[in-house]
């Protein structure tokens, strides 16, 4: 027993010590980030305490708060009736666990504003790219996506076994070649983001 925690001490050791170095290559290089810590509301405006402690206001252009909404009155009402109907979640997957009552209702709603069958709620838009392209394209398809993507799409693109083209960003004449190698397909599906970062 004495001898395994020696071991396990060893290999942690020798593991601090690898990614030690590989966090000082990072910062030797210029590319390590270190999380901002915001200790206000999420808006267009909020504060932020820096690594060093002091505190800052600062404008906020990298949240996906288009709308204002995080911090709204009345959607904070309504998350605060909602922890107070049905609790802090599902804790854990939809797919394990079920989903609630309100999140179809809330579906629904969303199907119906967008004339649709249906509609899915995802926590982020990460998420709903990992999870779409397994499930629509197989190993007889083919996806063509913009090489400018999102990461999300990148990864989502990456789950599934359909064949992968990239296109050179805003190429007509690249897609058009990338549809005519994939015509032979079951399936195509040309992915670009909406809004490029």
């Amino acid at each position: 027993m004495f001898s395994k925690i020696i071991r396990r001490s060893v290999v942690s050791a020798v593991l601090k010590e690898s990614f030690t170095a590989e966090g000082s290559a990072i910062k030797a290089a210029g590319t390590w980030k270190d999380e901002r810590q915001i200790i206000s509301k999420q808006g267009a405006a909020i504060r932020v305490r820096k690594p060093c402690g002091t505190e800052i206001n600062c404008v906020n252009f990298c949240a996906n708060n288009y709308l204002g909404l995080s911090a709204h009155p009345e959607v904070v009402d309504g998350a605060r009736a909602a922890l107070e109907s049905h609790g802090a979640g599902l804790s854990s997957v939809r797919f394990i666990c079920g989903t609630q009552d309100i999140h179809l209702e809330l579906e629904k709603r969303l199907a119906k504003l967008h004339g649709t069958d249906d509609a899915i709620l995802y926590a982020a838009c990460f998420d709903a790219n990992a999870g779409i392209f397994e499930v629509i394209l197989g190993k007889d398809d083919a996806v063509i996506s913009d090489s400018l993507n999102h990461a999300s799409i990148i990864d989502g693109i990456r789950l599934c076994k359909a064949q992968r083209k990239r296109y050179v960003h805003l190429d007509l004449a690249d897609l058009e070649a990338k549809l005519i190698e994939t015509a032979n397909c079951r399936r195509r599906l040309v992915v670009t983001d909406g809004v490029f970062s």
